[in-house]
């Protein structure tokens, strides 16, 4: 009997632990191009050190090796490592929202909205300038 709790037990862990995961950004995504669809890199969600969510390039699929066209601090240096979403706080609504920075573009944007959609496997990145507002669809690479 003990070991059929026991092992009850560590199956509902390790379900609640899967399902927190499809509920959570953190990870690692495919970001796509906005016009042509094609992976751009591969940027991983995390917690950052004051407890909220940033994001930043962990690898390089098709941009050029350096950010020529980047304002300070990332002038000419490598595309891996930029910070492309930082100081993320939760929404009531299941959302977060923070500052994000387009490289490709050199763009700071307010981060209006960053939620999981199709069941935690594409993670949706609402940003605006202003009033112009646009939405990017990353893809969860597994």
């Amino acid at each position: 009997m003990r070991k059929f709790i026991l092992a009850a037990t560590l199956a509902s862990i390790a379900f609640s632990a899967s399902a927190q995961n499809a509920s959570s950004p953190i990870g690692k995504w495919k970001t796509l191009d906005d016009e042509t669809g094609k992976a751009m890199t591969i940027t991983e969600v995390y917690e950052a050190k004051n407890g909220t969510l940033a994001a930043k390039i962990t690898e390089n699929l098709g941009l050029p090796a350096t950010c020529s066209e980047c304002s300070a601090p990332y002038t000419g240096k490598p595309f891996v490592g930029i910070v492309t979403l930082s100081n993320l706080k939760a929404n009531k609504d299941g959302s977060w929202s923070g500052s994000g920075y387009k490289p490709s573009d050199d763009r700071k944007f307010n981060a209006k909205s960053v939620k999981l959609i199709d069941g935690g496997n594409k993670l949706e990145v609402k940003g605006c300038v202003a009033f112009i507002c646009k939405t990017a669809t990353w893809v969860r690479a597994h």
